[in-house]
């Protein structure tokens, strides 16, 4: 029989003590007081929808973005030609290019975490599709992410703009911040978020869109949030 270090027995006193959903910055503040471990943990929202699976006009999708970050660098990729190419490097893009980086990344290229094209790109990035879909990085008109205007759209991402999209079991799971953060911040990144979503309520949802919500760190306890 395993026995427990004196971390998770730290924890489970700490989740253990918990009755009741905890108001946010409540249940933040169990898990940055939580024992940490050797890296910077990832402060997550893992949130429960009142949506009906078998609907197709019930899926949840949008954007934030979370004043403080997410605490990691974010690389950007945006495939642009002409003029916009320069106008993308200077504002920070990592890699700019067309069909040149069109078959970097069929070739396997993949260091990079989002995606943004020109609306004049998507015809050739579709072959992309079977790379870039299964690993939510497909741009989008929806996501911000198919845009004329990459100069803001870079910024935005580099500045903390996250998509959340709800997963086939009705769900969204989503890192707000690290643990390191204070916790003011990480209470406000979720208070964007959760505003977030809630915004992205479809119409034919009846009543309240978030039916149970909850927090985590990586290797932390999770802890109800009271709605």
């Amino acid at each position: 029989m395993s026995r427990l270090s004196k971390r998770m027995k730290e924890v489970n006193r700490i989740v253990d003590g918990i009755k009741n959903p905890l108001p946010l910055a409540e249940a933040i503040s169990c898990l940055t007081k939580a024992p940490r471990v050797k890296f910077d943990e990832t402060v997550e929202m893992h949130f429960h929808l009142n949506v009906d699976l078998q609907a197709s006009d019930q899926g949840v999708r949008g954007t934030v973005v979370l004043p403080h970050g997410i605490g990691k660098s974010v690389k950007v990729a945006v495939f642009c030609k002409g003029e916009t190419t320069s106008k993308a490097q200077a504002a920070g893009a990592d890699y700019v290019g067309s069909n040149d980086l069109i078959d970097k990344v069929a070739g396997g290229f993949m260091d990079f975490d989002v995606v943004v094209a020109t609306p004049d790109m998507m015809r050739d990035i579709s072959k992309l599709g079977k790379i870039l879909g299964p690993r939510g990085l497909m741009p989008t008109p929806k996501a911000g992410t198919v845009t004329t205007d990459v100069e803001r759209a870079i910024k935005e991402v580099k500045a903390g703009r996250v998509e959340f999209k709800s997963d086939k079991q009705g769900g969204i799971h989503l890192g707000i911040g690290k643990k390191s953060f204070a916790d003011n911040k990480l209470v406000e990144n979720a208070q964007h978020l959760i505003e977030a979503v809630n915004h992205a309520k479809p119409v034919s949802v009846k009543g309240n869109l978030i039916k149970s919500l909850s927090v985590a760190s990586t290797m932390g306890p999770g802890v109800k949030v009271a709605l």
